[in-house]
């Protein structure tokens, strides 16, 4: 595991306290009331948090909004009190009280999600097409790091192109940086990946050679290259997923993909080069139908290792 100095950790704190410095100002969460209204931040996330259920308990609200429950239970004695709430014993357990919003709490809560929207789109009309694009993948990444595991609606948003402008130097710098984070790699390995890729640019047969790229929201994923090896044999190459995005299945559609392509394209065999000690990318290959036909002990990229080479008959 990489151990960050205390000195960048210092300064990587400034940098996320900036930015929060910088967004509640420019969302008014300083100001005394929520949108100029009577109601504060906490307030209006749990009334936007009920508003998207039928039902819920106390409980299932603190949880899901990360609230103190002594708190949240003075948010809704007050809602209460000005109607906003309905409250039914719950029949599962008579210690439970379902909550949901009355129509008063609908109707309180509308114009300040109307003016939340127009808020963001005011934000946003103030940046142009590329800009916006950037911002919301800056976003969607931080969600990513910062919040839950992604579910299956995030999953099907992953899709898989061709290779474009940009893509080749995304494709060196995170193997670069993965394989030295993860195995201990040196920069002799990133050597390689570039010599990869500017072969890949310079000898390219679309009919038969292709990198796909995984991308969700403007932000690629992961990749792999099919580049041909004979008239009969393909080689699968630089196969990567980021980690930010592993357990979504996406290594398993980048290989499956490949080798859809590889079979329109008339090869007869697969054939990767991988070592010992990548296991999620074994697992994907072992899963596909891959089988390890060599293994041999070497001293690459300042680490000993165990190259092995698997094959795939189409």
């Amino acid at each position: 595991m990489h151990h960050v100095a205390a000195a960048e950790l210092d300064q990587r704190i400034d940098v996320v306290r900036r930015f929060n410095r910088l967004y509640t100002r420019r969302i008014g969460v300083l100001e005394d009331g929520y949108l100029h209204s009577e109601f504060s931040l906490a307030e209006v996330r749990v009334l936007y948090e009920l508003a998207q259920r039928d039902r819920a308990t106390a409980t299932e609200l603190a949880r899901e909004l990360d609230l103190d429950p002594g708190y949240l239970s003075r948010i809704l004695n007050g809602f209460t009190r000005r109607g906003l709430l309905d409250r039914t014993k719950s029949e599962r357990d008579g210690r439970e009280t379902w909550l949901r919003l009355s129509q008063a709490g609908r109707d309180v809560l509308e114009p300040l999600d109307k003016g939340a929207r127009e808020q963001i789109g005011t934000l946003l009309a103030g940046l142009s097409d590329p800009a916006q694009a950037q911002l919301v993948a800056a976003l969607s990444k931080i969600e990513t790091l910062l919040g839950d595991p992604p579910g299956p609606a995030e999953q099907t948003a992953v899709v898989l192109r061709n290779h474009r402008a940009g893509d080749m130097g995304w494709v060196v710098q995170r193997h670069g940086v993965l394989y030295a984070q993860e195995y201990g790699f040196d920069e002799s390995f990133e050597a390689l990946v570039a010599g990869i890729v500017a072969k890949f640019i310079e000898d390219e047969d679309p009919r038969r050679e292709r990198c796909w790229i995984a991308e969700r929201g403007g932000e690629p994923l992961g990749c792999v290259f099919l580049v041909t090896a004979s008239k009969k044999v393909g080689k699968l190459r630089l196969f990567l997923v980021e980690p930010s995005a592993r357990g979504l299945g996406i290594g398993t559609r980048l290989v499956d993909e490949l080798l859809r392509f590889a079979r329109a394209a008339g090869y007869r065999k697969i054939k990767l080069w991988t070592q010992s000690n990548l296991l999620a990318a074994r697992r994907v290959y072992a899963r596909a139908g891959f089988v390890k036909v060599d293994a041999q002990p070497h001293h690459s990229f300042g680490q000993d290792l165990v190259a092995e080479t698997w094959e795939l008959r189409l």
